[in-house]
Order: structure tokens, then C-alpha cells, then sequence
């Protein structure tokens, strides 16, 4: 099985979405199985959509989750990797490269009379789908029977805008699909649809056949939502002689709820957020987001449902409105601190089964890429939809963190902060950052959770003069009791302030020895200390929290949360 060739085409218009990361691993996983090649295609022919910051954003996509392949652009990973090459000299891989082929292509089809130029404006063709609904009937276009071949050429020939279509057989299509089975397109299904645009570009129909065929691609693997493309993409192949691969419709994926995960329910989430905040204060609102989306754009968003900003947009509002957006893109993920292998494994069981039993009899869930190389098979694919299990995702990523080693969580959050909060790494000094990871470690279900505003590291990345003190915690544990809690920590300052080394164990030690000495619980000392410097009755272990901040921290925090309170430290 040598010959396999698998593919990945993206189009470049935007980040990579979870469900085409999917496909590319099926891709990537079935060529590895069977010992073939794994190749990457940039299909680029919609020049007004595509750019190059997305191509490069899509390659680092894949290279993060470890989908490298074999044949494709060239690409240096973060970590040095070399993938991409051609080495059977089959590209270039931009479509928008490619167009003597397609072009090439193109006149066969003229030739043998099974393309022909239509002329037909936007305006036409709508008044012809209005009269199809008048008329109750599908609109399906076919070339008038009164098609002039020559007179058609003359119009070309003068320069008159125009497309090109490919003659449909008139008999149905029935396609073969190694998941689905045979699938039957009937006559009223199929129309004559448009292989090259006004522009001159092929579209997408007729660049993906041409280059399946040039590239060798045994199999196509790919979401249920292109099976009605198939069809055409099958008569194009024979019309031009070409093999007609394997093909593969990959279940739709879908929201937990049922909805279908599209790239627009980031923009949805936005919008109710932002409206909702103009609702309560306009002018604050519109205040609060101006850094992040200037005034005028931000009007044209409101105004046009189908307008869409861009994903850094969209995160930046609601960041500002202190929300969270739905994870749909790849990078999406990667920001919120998941894992790539965790992705993966749960991209995985986005269709396919490993039809495999953990000891106590549950399904196989828990397996890394390399497990899934060396199994994956196309009869394991289901048929019906899948869905997108947010919860089980976070639950996936936790039992990940936790499983790491604490030089290894401590060297992935490190990583994490250095591409998404490089202002907070700053923050943590070196001789504090391990501590501080292994004190997140088992209380993090993400990378990014340990230093978001609520996360539990927050308390060691603001200010001490930024601490806020809830209120409820300052009621019960420093102004209650006899003495008081304020009292307690008033006189237990002298101990820190003088404490060595200021380390975990020591701090641990220094507290339990004043309770121990008073006749106190713990709990007595070690809950208005974590109030006085966490601002909350919840914190890590006390000796890390206090090391973590550092002396300097500790005390500055204990004096303002006194001063506040009314109970001042003693002096001298």
C-alpha cells in the first residue's frame, strides 16, 4: 500500500477550524496506517478570501497538533521540525500556482464539446431560480438547446464577461462511499455547474479533480457536507479520464446542543455579549470596547448579521467585556490552554472508534496519535452526526495536566505564557516560576487557567496595593473570634518578618508552631493570613502561597489589609 496518497485542502481564509483539523488527522492517520503519504494542498483560487497570514497560521495549526505531512509547503515548527517537500515533484501546492494545469484541463473539456461559456449576469440567473419557485420545481441549469457553439466563441473572443460550465451527463451520478456506501444522485440533482469563474480561476470543483489526479491521491477523506460536490467531482473524472478515488464523507460535527460548530458561533457569542452590556450602559459599553474595535467598525458589525470580524477581534471584545467565546478554531483551543495531544485524542472520537476495552470493560477513549497511526480504519467511521462535548474535552485536558511531571507542566505553562501573556511571565520571577506551577498543577484544568482574573494564581500577578478583600472572608475569619483573626495576624508579621529561609516547608512549619504555642487550630492563623494576601478564603497550600509572593509581598499585603480593617501592625 506503498501508493497511498491522502490529502488535506484547506482553503486560506482564516484559522484553522476544529472540524478541518479533524480531517486532516483522519488523513494524516489513515496514510500512516497504511503506510503511504500524507499530503498538504492550499487551495487558494479565491483570491479576494485567501492570505498568507492564514496559510502560515494553518501550517502552525498543524504542526502544533502533530500532524505533520509529508508533501506540501515547507515549514519550520517552533521547535526546529523541517516538514512539507516534494519529493516526487508533484507541486507546487497553492492552487493559485497551478492554473496551466486547470487551464490545460479546461480546453479538453471545450474541445470535446463538455464545457461551455455562459453568460448570464447575477440578475439573470436569480430571475431564473424566482421563476423555478413559481414554478415549484428545483432550479437546475442546463445549456439552452439552442446553444450556438460558434456565436458562444465570438462573445469570448470580443471580451464579453463570462463563465464556464461542465456539461452534466443527463443520467444520474451514483457515487461509492467507503463509509456511507453507495449514495444515488438523481437527474433533477445535478446541474451544469460553473468550473471556471469570471476572474479566470477555476473554482473549486475543477482545480480539486486536477489536482487529485496530478498528485496521486488514492483517497479522499472529508466532511459530509462536500458529499453533494462528489457527483460532479465524479463526472469531471471520467469526462477527463482520470482514476476516481476512494472517497470517505466524514460525520458533521455538531454543538452539544445539536447546532451545527460553525465558525460563526464565535461571532453570535459576541454580539449577545456586546448588546447585553449596551443594554445595561451604552456609553460605557462602547467606552470599554473602543481599544479593542474602532467605532465605525464596530457599527457595521451591529448592523449586518452577516458581517463577520476577525477571530482576534472577536477575543478581544470579549476579553474587554470579561467573557469568554466558544472554541471553534484550532487556535482557539491552543490560547485556552489545552494540550495538542488532549485535542487530538478528542478529535479522534469525533467519528471513529477504537472498538477497543479499557480493563474495567469501558470504552477505549485515552489513546495518543501514535496509537491512533497505528489502528485507525475507515469501517470504525460512524454514520451519524457527531458531537463537540466541551465538558468532556476540559475533562480530557485535566487528567492530562495532572498526569504530567511538575517539570513538565511547569515547562508547558511556561511556553503558554510566553506566546499568550508575556506581560505575566515577567511578573513571576525565575526562582518563583516552579513554584508557582506546582502549586497550579492540580488545580488547573487548562494552561491558561492558573493566571486568568479568576484563576487560581491571580492573587500573584497584580499589585499588592490591587488585592481586593471579599468581604464575607474579612467578616469571618479577621474580625471574628477572641482574639480576633486581624489580632492573630498582627502579631504573627513579626514571625514572618524575620523567618528563614522564606520557603514552603519553613512557612509551614513558622504557623503551625504559633497555633501550636496559642493553643489554636491551624486554621485559626493559616485562613486570615490567606485572606489578608489572596484577597480570598481559597488558596493554594499556605507555604506555597506565601513563597510564591515572596517576603516583600507577604508583608506589604498583611500591613494593607490591617490598615483597612482597622487593626494596624505593630511597629518596631
Amino acid at each position: 500500500m506503498s501508493d497511498v496518497v491522502t490529502r488535506f485542502a484547506p482553503s486560506p481564509t482564516g484559522h484553522l477550524h476544529v472540524g478541518g483539523a479533524r480531517t486532516a488527522l483522519f488523513n494524516w492517520a489513515l496514510a500512516r496506517q497504511l503506510g503511504g503519504r500524507f499530503l498538504l494542498r492550499i487551495e487558494d483560487t479565491d483570491q479576494a478570501r485567501s492570505s498568507a497570514d492564514a496559510v502560515t497560521g494553518i501550517l502552525a495549526d498543524l504542526a502544533w497538533l502533530g500532524i505533520d505531512w509529508d508533501e506540501g509547503p515547507s515549514f519550520t515548527t517552533e521547535d526546529g521540525r523541517r516538514l512539507g517537500g516534494d519529493p516526487r515533484d508533484v507541486g507546487p501546492f497553492f492552487q493559485s500556482e497551478r492554473r496551466d494545469l486547470y487551464d490545460a484541463a479546461l480546453a479538453r473539456l471545450i474541445e470535446a464539446d463538455l464545457a461551455y461559456p455562459a453568460f448570464e449576469s447575477g440578475e439573470e440567473l436569480d430571475a431564473l431560480r424566482k421563476q423555478a419557485r413559481e414554478e415549484k420545481r428545483n432550479f437546475r441549469y442546463r445549456r439552452p438547446a439552442d446553444f450556438d457553439r460558434e456565436a458562444a466563441r465570438a462573445r469570448v473572443e470580443a471580451g464579453e464577461p463570462h463563465v464556464v460550465r461542465f456539461r452534466m451527463p443527463e443520467a444520474g451520478v451514483e457515487v461509492e462511499d467507503a463509509i456511507l456506501g453507495p449514495v444515488a444522485f438523481g437527474e433533477d440533482q445535478v446541474d451544469d455547474f460553473v468550473v471556471r469563474k469570471r476572474d479566470g480561476f477555476p473554482t473549486y470543483h475543477l482545480a480539486v479533480v486536477v489536482d487529485d489526479e496530478a498528485m496521486g491521491v488514492t483517497h479522499v477523506l472529508r466532511g459530509q457536507e462536500h458529499l453533494n460536490n462528489t457527483p460532479r467531482h465524479k463526472a469531471l473524472q471520467q469526462a477527463l479520464g482520470f482514476r476516481v478515488p476512494i472517497y470517505a464523507h466524514l460525520p458533521v460535527i455538531f454543538n452539544a446542543d445539536g447546532s451545527k460548530m460553525s465558525k460563526r458561533d464565535k461571532d453570535k457569542a459576541a454580539r449577545v455579549a456586546v448588546k447585553e452590556a449596551m443594554a445595561v450602559d451604552e456609553a460605557a459599553a462602547r467606552a470599554q470596547l473602543a481599544p479593542a474595535v474602532d467605532a465605525a467598525t464596530l457599527e457595521r458589525w451591529l448592523g449586518d448579521k452577516k458581517s463577520q470580524l476577525a477571530s482576534e477581534t472577536l477575543a478581544a471584545l470579549a476579553s474587554k467585556l470579561g467573557g469568554e467565546l466558544p472554541g471553534i478554531d484550532v487556535e482557539d483551543f491552543r490560547r485556552g490552554g489545552y494540550l495538542p495531544g488532549v485535542l487530538v485524542n478528542f478529535l479522534a472520537l469525533l467519528g471513529w472508534s477504537p472498538g477497543e476495552k479499557e480493563a474495567d470493560g469501558r470504552d477505549l477513549e485515552r489513546f495518543d496519535a501514535a496509537y491512533l497511526a497505528a489502528h485507525f480504519d475507515l469501517p470504525r467511521i460512524g454514520k451519524g452526526n457527531a458531537r463537540f462535548d466541551r465538558a468532556k474535552l476540559l475533562a480530557f485536558n485535566q487528567e492530562s495536566l495532572a498526569e504530567l511531571s511538575p517539570r513538565s507542566f511547569q515547562e508547558e505553562h511556561a511556553s503558554w505564557l510566553a506566546r499568550y501573556a508575556p506581560e505575566l511571565a515577567k511578573q513571576l520571577p525565575e526562582d518563583r516560576s516552579a513554584l508557582f506551577a506546582s502549586a497550579m498543577q492540580p488545580r488547573s484544568r487548562t494552561l491558561a487557567e492558573p493566571t486568568a482574573a479568576d484563576g487560581p494564581g491571580a492573587f500573584a500577578l497584580v499589585e499588592d496595593h490591587e488585592i481586593d478583600l471579599d468581604e464575607k472572608a474579612v467578616a469571618k475569619f479577621l474580625r471574628k473570634g477572641e482574639p480576633s483573626g486581624a489580632a492573630l495576624l498582627a502579631e504573627f508579621r513579626d514571625t514572618l518578618a524575620t523567618l528563614e529561609p522564606f520557603a514552603p516547608e519553613a512557612l509551614e512549619a513558622a504557623a503551625g508552631a504559633f497555633a501550636e504555642a496559642r493553643g489554636i487550630g491551624m486554621g485559626k492563623i493559616a485562613q486570615p493570613l490567606r485572606v489578608a494576601v489572596t484577597g480570598k478564603a481559597a488558596s493554594p497550600a499556605l507555604g506555597d502561597t506565601l513563597a510564591i509572593l515572596g517576603r516583600d509581598a507577604v508583608l506589604a499585603r498583611i500591613d494593607r489589609c490591617l490598615a483597612e480593617i482597622g487593626t494596624a501592625a505593630p511597629t518596631g
